[in-house]
């Protein structure tokens, strides 16, 4: 098994004064994963919850629908490799695209048409201070982050309480293994609302519409072209994300007393 930090040694410079430092850092590995003995692509993550980061990776691409066409999903002894298994046969996809950000991940080309979902336009609906309730509970939920730094983190939920949450070093990859996580528990909470400190990008975005999430919060920006597929899928685009402030990108109905300049 692969630990998710490591132990380094290194020297800091600080009010003219050197100081040797003794810490932990966040790891980065690359990890395959192999479907029905097939060896698909290698991930580069944070070696925790692999196994929920391969199933969710596979609904993602809509290559799952359900746990129960998973017949098995094992990390392999040494931790650089997750087999999947499922119930029936499956072509891998034939071309993929890589996506952008630290550790970029790959989505297959055919997955970048749009999602089929279908989101109620007034709901959920908040209050401008639950928005900042929501941020509180990824601040509390960043376990490895305080530990080691440089890793980021996702949490999905339901509007009052974190369901589910995921940490690593690619912002797509919590994304994942959160999806990974509501199939292997086969737990969809009604509401769905994903909160990261991951910059939204359009791959970010498809997550979220995969998932099912109409509202997606972030603590810094989103891009151009995520801003164009929330206002296409139906999604509240939420960007800097603070304490007592942040910024409506899309969908702003669904955050109560917010009023257009």
């Amino acid at each position: 098994m692969i630990s998710p930090q490591k132990s380094i040694h290194y020297g800091r410079y600080e009010f003219k004064k050197w100081e040797q430092v003794d810490a932990e850092t966040i790891v980065e590995a690359p990890v395959s994963l192999t479907v029905n003995g097939e060896v698909w692509l290698t991930f580069m993550c944070t070696p925790v919850d692999l196994e929920a980061m391969a199933v969710g990776f596979l609904y993602n691409e809509n290559i799952i629908q359900h746990i129960d066409e998973v017949a098995d999903a094992r990390l392999c002894e040494h931790g650089d490799n997750v087999d999947v298994w499922l119930n029936r046969s499956v072509e891998q996809p034939k071309s993929w695209r890589r996506t952008s950000g630290c550790a970029g991940g790959l989505t297959a080309v055919e997955t970048l048409a749009r999602v089929d979902v279908s989101f109620n336009p007034h709901k959920p609906k908040f209050d401008p201070e639950k928005i900042s309730a929501l941020v509180e509970n990824l601040f509390e939920s960043q376990e490895l982050y305080r530990e080691t730094g440089g890793v980021h983190t996702s949490v999905l939920s339901d509007g009052e309480k974190v369901v589910f949450s995921a940490e690593d070093i690619g912002r797509h990859n919590t994304l994942d293994k959160i999806a990974g996580k509501c199939v292997m528990n086969n737990v969809f909470p009604e509401t769905k609302i994903l909160v990261s400190t991951g910059r939204i990008s359009s791959e970010m975005l498809q997550k979220a519409a995969r998932l099912g999430a109409p509202i997606l919060i972030s603590r810094t920006s989103p891009s151009s072209l995520s801003i164009e597929m929330a206002e296409l899928y139906g999604i509240t685009l939420i960007g800097y994300a603070r304490r007592d402030r942040f910024n409506v990108y899309s969908n702003e109905q669904r955050v109560k007393s917010t009023q257009s300049v």
